[in-house]
C-alpha cells in the first residue's frame, strides 16, 4: 500500500536534523493517523538520540513509524503521496524517477531549517520545477509567523508538562528539592569561548547554582575549568556555590522533563530552542556558528519576535546575555550579563510563561504539512480529470 509520508534524512553530526525528522515523522503517525518511512542514513546516531531504534536492522517498526536504512544503491520502492526532503538532503535519482512515474505525482517538500528571520515569509511554498523530470520541488519554510510552515509540536504537550511532577523528576536524578534560594540550569551547547566566563560569574555571585550538563561537545571544555581529566555521565563537581552534574545524553522525551524541571535552559541549534520555547521556561539560544557571524542574523530576528512585547530593561537583561553568549560584537562581559538578568529574572520568567500562547499563533507545522500535500493533491487530481 502506498505510505503517505516518505521523510528523508541525512543524519549529521549535532543530530539536529534527525531530530527534527524522526519528532515530525512520530506526529504525523500518532496524530494525523498516517503512514509514515523515515529514511535514515545513519542508524547508530539515530539509535543514540531515541534507543528504542535498532542500529543493525534495516528496516524496523518504531512509534508507528516505518524506519528504513537509506544507503546505495537505492532499491525500487513506490513513492509516497507527500515526500520530505529533510534541509535539502537531496533525493536518490532512481527515487525521484519513481516519483516522475507516478499520476498524480508526489507532492515534494523540502523542509527548511527554522528562521524568524523576515524573509522566510515571503519565501515559503515557493516552487522549484526539476530542471528534467516533470516534478515541482516546494520548499517549506517553518517559522514563527502564521504565514509561514508553523512550529513543530504535539498536540497534547501542554497537557503533559502541565501534569508533570518535577519534584519525582529530581528525586529520580538523586538531587534533593531545590533550596529557596537555589537555580537549576540545564547546559546543551556546542563549544563555547563564553563558558568559563559564564561559570566565574556564578561562582562570584555565590547564589546555589545546579548545572545540569546532558553528554555531548560541551564536556571536554567544562572539564578544563573545572579542572579534571574529563567528565562522563553520572560526574559530580561541586565549585563552592556551584554544582555540575553530568546528565546521559537522553532521548527527546526525557529531554523534554529537563527543559520542564529547570529554572534556566541554555539551547542550542533548532529542536531544543523550539522545544524550550514551549517549556515555559527562560532561556538562553546558541546559533549554530557560522561564517562571517551570519548565525547572528538568526538571532536578532529570534530576539525581536521573542522580546517585542517586554520593557526594555528586560529585553536589555535577556539580549545582553543571549549576545554575550553567542559572542556578539559589543555584547556585554559575561558577569555583567549575568547581574542584569538576575535583577530581571522574575519579568523573564513571567515572559517565558506566556509565550507558547504567542508561539501557537504561527500554527503547528504537522498540519501545514498535511494540509498542503492535500490541496496539492487535489489539484492535481483535478487538473488530470
Amino acid at each position: 500500500m502506498r505510505p503517505d509520508w516518505d521523510i528523508f534524512c541525512n543524519v549529521v553530526d549535532n543530530y539536529g536534523d534527525i531530530g527534527v525528522a524522526w519528532r515530525l515523522a512520530r506526529v504525523l503517525a500518532r496524530e494525523h493517523h498516517a503512514s509514515v518511512r523515515l529514511w535514515v542514513d545513519d542508524l547508530e546516531a539515530f539509535n543514540r538520540l531515541w534507543p528504542a531504534v535498532d542500529a543493525h536492522v534495516a528496516q524496523q517498526q518504531c512509534e508507528g513509524v516505518t524506519i528504513q536504512l537509506w544507503c546505495a544503491p537505492f532499491a525500487p520502492v513506490e513513492p509516497a503521496r507527500g515526500v520530505i526532503e529533510a534541509f535539502g538532503c537531496a533525493l536518490p535519482e532512481t527515487y525521484l524517477a519513481a516519483m516522475a512515474g507516478q499520476t498524480p505525482a508526489p507532492v515534494w517538500l523540502n523542509l527548511e531549517y527554522l528562521s524568524a528571520e523576515p524573509w522566510v515569509v515571503t519565501h515559503h511554498g515557493l516552487p522549484s520545477p526539476h530542471p528534467a523530470l516533470p516534478l515541482t520541488k516546494y520548499f517549506f519554510f517553518p517559522g514563527f509567523m502564521p504565514e509561514t510552515g508553523g512550529v513543530l509540536i504535539e498536540a497534547d504537550h501542554a497537557q503533559r508538562r502541565a501534569a508533570f511532577d518535577v519534584e519525582t523528576y529530581w528525586r529520580g536524578l538523586g538531587l534533593a528539592a531545590r533550596s529557596r534560594d537555589e537555580l537549576r540550569v540545564s547546559l546543551f551547547s556546542y563549544e563555547n569561548p563564553a563558558l568559563p566566563a559564564l561559570l566565574d560569574a556564578w561562582l562570584s555571585v555565590g547564589q546555589p547554582v545546579t548545572c545540569l550538563v546532558p553528554e555531548g561537545r560541551v564536556l571536554p571544555q567544562l572539564a578544563d575549568w573545572l579542572g579534571t581529566p574529563a567528565l562522563v555521565a553520572g560526574d559530580c563537581h561541586v565549585r563552592q556555590a556551584l554544582r555540575v552534574r553530568v546528565l546521559p545524553f537522553t532521548d527527546q522525551d526525557s529531554y523534554d522533563h529537563l527543559l520542564w524541571a529547570c529554572d534556566l535552559n541554555f539551547v542550542r541549534g533548532e529542536d531544543s530552542c523550539v522545544r524550550a520555547q514551549w517549556a515555559a521556561h527562560p532561556m538562553v539560544w546558541q546559533a549554530y556558528p557560522q561564517n562571517e557571524g551570519a548565525h547572528w542574523d538568526k538571532l536578532e530576528a529570534l530576539l525581536a519576535l521573542y522580546l517585542e512585547t517586554v520593557p526594555k530593561a528586560v529585553a536589555d537583561a535577556v539580549s545582553g546575555l543571549w549576545h554575550g553568549w553567542n559572542g556578539v560584537p559589543g555584547a556585554p562581559d559575561m558577569a555583567t550579563a549575568w547581574a542584569a538578568w538576575l535583577a530581571a529574572q522574575a519579568a523573564i520568567d513571567r515572559h517565558a510563561e506566556a509565550w507558547p500562547a504567542r508561539l501557537a499563533r504561527a500554527g503547528r507545522l504537522s498540519q501545514k504539512l498535511v494540509d498542503f500535500v492535500e490541496n496539492g493533491l487535489k489539484s492535481r487530481a483535478f487538473s488530470n480529470s
